[in-house]
């Protein structure tokens, strides 16, 4: 496995053709390119420059995806209905599910980095002699946490968390 640094300017990196799904395709005749920049060594995360033409389409994301709109502009409208801008220095998270519909007035470039979500640990170590009881399993889950994260030790931070 190699360990090397990665290092590109997506703004200018050559892209190769990368078609949307034709049935995604809502209006116009939306031509994507990408270049995948980088990947983890375990396959997980991957980092992906990528540009479309004018159109809007559906998008349907089976990873999540956080993107960086480096040139251009798309508008995405949300499952809610609300729609918004994204331009130069914007960034957006589209959790693995989720769908969107992308409307690209004339070109737009971004970096992304998608992720495959992982299953979570799950720690079901119950204290010798504590009732079976919902409440006494979930105290037993969260008493034994310390020892999840040691066995996991990247977690979120406290001052990293949003409910945008």
């Amino acid at each position: 496995m190699s360990h090397s640094i990665v290092i590109a300017d997506p703004s200018t990196v050559a892209l190769s053709p990368a078609p949307i799904e034709p049935g995604w395709i809502v209006e116009g005749r939306p031509e994507a390119r990408a270049k995948e920049l980088a990947r983890s060594g375990d396959g997980t995360s991957v980092v992906v420059a990528w540009s479309c033409t004018a159109g809007r389409f559906r998008w349907h994301y089976s990873v999540d995806e956080t993107v960086h709109i480096i040139s251009g502009e798309v508008f995405v409208t949300k499952e809610d209905g609300v729609e918004r801008r994204l331009g130069p220095g914007d960034m957006a998270f589209f959790p693995a599910g989720s769908s969107s519909m992308w409307r690209v007035p004339t070109e737009v470039r971004k970096l992304a980095v998608c992720r495959h979500a992982l299953p979570q640990p799950l720690d079901l170590h119950c204290e010798r002699g504590a009732s079976s009881s919902p409440s006494s399993r979930a105290s037993a889950v969260r008493s034994s946490s310390h020892r999840a994260d040691r066995r996991y030790p990247i977690r979120p931070s406290a001052g990293n968390h949003s409910n945008k």
